[in-house]
């Protein structure tokens, strides 16, 4: 496989099969000889908090995001017409079988951290153990960001652990980063002004916090099912 994204720009997508326990439209595709996830647009359930036709948008500005901050937590993503029309088609990871990702997504683990750092920025309403990729311990991927980028506070996550924690420097350095190239980044067109704006107060209001933030008592902690 190459090292950049052009092969899921341009290659032909066949589609294998439907990926069952997906709630919208999640296709198991390939290109060339590699699988990948093809998730078009014409396959969204709408949402009543969310616009329709705008997940995959969404899913795109979250890939973004992690490679803008070098954070590399999501898989390498593009956005691009498919068999079923317009929609985001993304590398597949192979896991760890002999990883188990919700007792590892319970510890104190730096990879899982990150994660949990990253969902502060995309307001994900949707963190789910499933969501979350191990390749290794210390390499783990994030996936399925349509529920993100909301410009009310929509944080729901198993990822609790860290609430009332002080960043680190490394996370101060990288919530100085996103405030200084989030306006002008890629994310412009994939979500609303509005969005945008409220992403950047929600990321300033963290800055001063300087803690991962405790649960909203209006909204729930925790996506149901958790996996």
């Amino acid at each position: 496989m190459v090292s950049d994204s052009t092969w899921l720009t341009s290659g032909e997508i066949t589609v294998i099969g439907r990926i069952a326990d997906a709630s919208n439209a999640t296709l198991l595709a390939e290109i060339a000889d590699s699988k990948v996830v093809y998730k078009p647009v014409a396959g969204e359930r709408p949402l009543w908090d969310f616009p329709d036709g705008n997940l995959a948008s969404r899913e795109y500005a979250a890939y973004h995001v992690s490679e803008m901050l070098g954070l590399g937590v999501v898989p390498r993503t593009v956005f691009r017409d498919g068999p079923y029309g317009s929609g985001i088609v993304q590398e597949w990871i192979e896991e760890d079988p002999e990883i188990d990702i919700v007792e590892l997504a319970q510890t104190d683990s730096d990879s899982i951290r990150k994660i949990a750092f990253y969902d502060l920025l995309i307001n994900n309403g949707d963190r789910k153990f499933g969501h979350l990729l191990a390749v290794s311990p210390d390499h783990i991927y994030a996936i399925d960001h349509g529920v993100t980028f909301n410009s009310e506070n929509k944080l729901r996550t198993v990822l609790w652990q860290w609430a009332g924690k002080e960043f680190s420097e490394i996370e101060r350095d990288l919530l100085k980063k996103f405030l200084e190239i989030f306006e002008s980044s890629d994310v412009n067109g994939l979500i609303t002004d509005r969005e945008i704006e409220a992403t950047i107060s929600r990321v300033s209001n963290l800055q001063d916090a300087d803690t991962f933030p405790y649960p909203s008592p209006d909204w729930p902690a925790v996506p149901w099912p958790p996996f």
